[in-house]
């Protein structure tokens, strides 16, 4: 059974779905918990992705304790009934955490997919953080995508023999996305020799003056750069519209556009030139399998292995700092080069038919000892 309710998840265990699909020794059931709604239905459709189940947790304004407390209660009639051998679940939402905990409380084993990612930091990101860690305390299996995540969980005591390294899943979605010939509207807005920056920015602990000052430092670069275009698919949370369009409404070459799918956002980072964000997952992972700079928009990453490999820069939030990376990728051909030219560190395509070889023998085992 696999288990998630946002558009991220959806996205990087939709390869772990697939190879559960294609192989005769498994029955796969998908439950959705709908913590995202309609971007998450967006990706279910662009997919094929049948939930069996739909816990349609979400609600306007909705918080942390609700989608904790409704995940685990719309979870206890299905565990209940289904019995699944295994759950996997992913990455750091409070949908994995809880999903997890349920899985605990009746006493299913875990696949962590994604695991090991930290910080550090209890409090950033929030409750990212926090949700990994307990996830990886309760799972019987940790899939890390790269070797830090393994000695990170290693640092933890979790048993070494239970980590698999596998790389991580997103890249084995940009196999299923990537189009030669893409075109979108706003592609054909902007002037040819133009070159596009795309632009994600929604965190909760960036909304408010964090968010104002890295679009000032955006503002300022492109009003000194004509031949600059910013897209920016703004996120449907009310306080993000609110600060993007106050900042960006009369600025040309900034476009505010709805949320993409997952098509159109792999194939409109594939055409950017490079890519500013603080998401912690999809943009940094996927980024350097297209050869894309990426500015993170944040003060730490669970994803040093990027920082390390040169793919990503963290540059914060202020205005100043995010002004200045900005202009070194666009002045300095050799420091735009070091970027887009570095190894990925995230994998080669292949991390979901490593997570479900693992989990097969996994089963085989249990049901040997059974």
């Amino acid at each position: 059974m696999t288990i998630f309710g946002t558009r991220p998840e959806a996205i990087k265990m939709f390869p772990v779905i697939k190879e559960i699909e294609t192989n005769p020794n498994m029955v796969s059931s998908v439950v959705v918990t709908g913590q995202h709604r309609e971007m998450l239905q967006q990706v279910l459709n662009i997919f094929h992705i049948h939930p069996d189940y739909n816990l349609d947790i979400m609600e306007k304004k909705q918080t942390l304790s609700k989608i904790t407390s409704k995940v685990i209660l719309g979870l206890d009639q299905i565990l209940e009934k289904e019995q699944p051998d295994l759950i996997l679940v992913h990455g750091d939402t409070t949908t994995t955490m809880a999903a997890s905990l349920s899985a605990f409380y009746h006493q299913i084993p875990i696949g962590h997919v994604e695991a090991g990612l930290r910080t550090w930091d209890k409090y950033s990101p929030f409750p990212e953080e926090i949700n990994r860690v307990i996830t990886d305390d309760m799972a019987d299996l940790y899939f890390a995508p790269t070797q830090l995540s393994k000695d990170n969980l290693l640092k933890e005591h979790h048993d070494a023999n239970k980590i698999y390294i596998t790389g991580n899943t997103a890249v084995d979605a940009l196999k299923y996305t990537i189009q030669a010939n893409y075109t979108h509207e706003v592609l054909t807005q902007i002037p040819r020799g133009h070159k596009m920056i795309l632009l994600t920015m929604h965190r909760r602990e960036n909304q408010g003056q964090p968010m104002r000052n890295v679009f000032k430092a955006i503002k300022d670069v492109v009003m000194a750069n004509p031949k600059i275009d910013i897209v920016y698919p703004v996120h449907l949370s009310p306080r993000v519209q609110e600060i993007a369009h106050e900042a960006f409404d009369n600025v040309d070459n900034v476009h505010l556009i709805e949320p993409l799918d997952v098509i159109d956002f792999h194939n409109m980072a594939a055409n950017s030139y490079f890519i500013m964000t603080d998401s912690g997952g999809v943009q940094q992972e996927e980024a350097p399998s297209l050869n894309k700079p990426v500015l993170v928009l944040r003060t730490s990453t669970e994803r040093p292995e990027g920082v390390r490999a040169g793919t990503l820069k963290i540059v914060g939030t202020q205005t100043g700092n995010v002004k200045l990376a900005m202009e070194e990728l666009l002045n300095s051909p050799k420091k735009y080069q070091a970027m887009s030219n570095a190894k990925n560190p995230y994998g080669d395509g292949y991390a979901a038919k490593r997570i479900i070889k693992a989990c097969q023998e996994y089963l085989g085992e249990q049901e040997s000892v059974q």
